[in-house]
């Protein structure tokens, strides 16, 4: 077993990873891609740079930093985190076991923007296979996405609703492995309904007949993978923590723009330093 597993190498992922690391322990970071990152194009306002990075130059430069330490750096996808007491982190190369667990994926994703989806969250869209699963017994439902992550939530799925269609709307599919489910890639013009998800229809003609739309679009993030676990989401989705950067989940911590607030580097540095040091006095006890 693990002790600490870190899922998110951006700022504040690499900067929980170092003080695990300087703390005694040996702590696992799961990269799954550069997050908000990618599109910063000067960063100029942190400190202790000579010249402005890019915002791809310093994820690097926080990688290899970690790598020079020793840091086990795993690139995989993370599907979803299961437990309590400890935890099973499952990815696209198995799961792993966990005494604790640090979130630091980034922030919030947006939704597609697909007419009527917004207006029927909470009335047949959903974003939480597990959460909402057993409202949809024996009806038909899909799921909105084009990888792993997407198959992950339709296998949820599958143990309680009557057919899983997977709708990939017209982006390219990134499944690692055959679907077990009906794909369809036709780009979609609108989810109809009134007081309830009725169809999703499709640009081209035609449309599904669906009780339930899940979203499973990219990768899990902090956020989504909260959600599943029980833990507490603030109103605009953010994972709420306590002073100690620790979710209302034992043992599940939480660093970074998921968490809300400042969305600067410097805030994810200072919560990744925080949440490290918490993970490890939580891991200490429970070694």
């Amino acid at each position: 077993m693990e002790q600490v597993v870190i899922i998110g190498a951006g700022p504040a992922g690499i900067s929980a990873a170092l003080y695990v690391k300087r703390g005694g322990m040996e702590p696992v970071v799961i990269n799954n891609g550069i997050g908000a990152l990618e599109k910063a194009e000067l960063i100029e306002n942190y400190y202790g740079l000579s010249h402005p990075l890019t915002g791809p130059e310093l994820f690097q430069t926080g990688l290899d930093q970690a790598k020079a330490l020793g840091i086990r750096i795993l690139e995989t996808q993370v599907l979803g985190v299961e437990g309590f007491d400890t935890f099973e982190v499952k990815t696209t190369e198995g799961s792993i076991e966990a005494i604790s667990v640090i979130l630091a994926t980034g922030g919030k994703r947006k939704s597609p923007a697909i007419p009527g989806l917004k207006e029927l969250e909470g009335k047949g869209v959903s974003y939480c296979a597990i959460c909402d699963a057993f409202f949809y017994r024996g009806k038909e439902v899909a799921i909105l996405g084009n990888g792993d992550f997407a198959l992950h939530e339709a296998e949820t799925l599958s143990h309680t609703a009557s057919r899983v269609t997977v709708l990939t709307n017209n982006v390219p599919t990134a499944f690692s492995s055959e679907p077990a489910f009906e794909v369809i890639t036709d780009p979609i013009e609108a989810i109809r309904g009134t007081d309830a998800l009725e169809s999703v229809n499709f640009a081209g003609g035609g449309s599904l007949a669906v009780s339930g739309l899940f979203v499973a679009i990219g990768n899990a993030g902090s956020s989504e993978i909260a959600r599943q676990m029980g833990a507490e989401l603030t109103d605009q989705g953010h994972i709420k923590v306590n002073a100690d950067m620790e979710s209302t989940i034992p043992g599940l911590f939480a660093a970074g723009d998921c968490t809300g607030g400042l969305l600067q580097v410097a805030k994810a540095v200072s919560d990744g330093a925080h949440a490290g040091l918490s993970a490890l006095k939580y891991t200490r006890k429970h070694v």
